[in-house]
């Protein structure tokens, strides 16, 4: 192929396009106004691609946090809710954080508190993470953020689902 005369495609278009998202487009149980909120205080979601955006694909998200969200904490208790509890996948999943200093790409610059099977892991660093099928994990805390913490993760199915 010759880059200088094939006809150029942008985004989503062409027959291959469908293949393509640049559009944030989220799930039901993630686009409900009140978890948008919560999510948007500490983070911006950038993409979310599943089947349901793409027929076929596996879920996978992204985003960027630039606040820390320990206070929710609180919040979930006085609200009675689940939002910070544990959960497990009957698939495999991997996470990650990336820092966003170009000259210092493995540092986090920030301060990210996991949980993977019951063990507290802190992360300052560049960290990707992968979790077994059946592997409890979370919650997830963003205890400090110096320069944003760009975030993915990827559960090896069609939908995001959890137990």
């Amino acid at each position: 192929m010759d880059p200088r005369t094939d006809k150029t495609y942008y985004n989503d278009e062409g027959e291959m396009g469908k293949y393509v998202l640049n559009k944030l487009t989220l799930p039901a149980h993630q686009a409900d106004p009140q978890v948008v909120e919560k999510y948007e205080r500490y983070g911006k979601r950038i993409l979310w691609m599943d089947s349901n955006a793409i027929p076929g694909a596996m879920q996978l998200n992204a985003s960027w946090y630039y606040k820390p969200n320990m206070y929710l904490i609180d919040e979930a208790k006085e609200e009675g809710t689940s939002f910070l509890q544990a959960h497990k996948h009957d698939v495999g999943e991997i996470v990650a954080f990336y820092g966003s200093d170009p000259e210092h790409p493995e540092e986090l610059n920030g301060e990210i508190i996991f949980y993977i099977g019951g063990e507290k892991h802190v992360f300052t660093k560049s960290t990707m993470v992968w979790l077994p099928a059946g592997l409890e994990h979370g919650p997830l805390f963003i205890q400090k953020v110096d320069k944003p913490i760009f975030h993915f993760s990827c559960v090896m199915q069609n939908t995001y689902e959890f137990k």
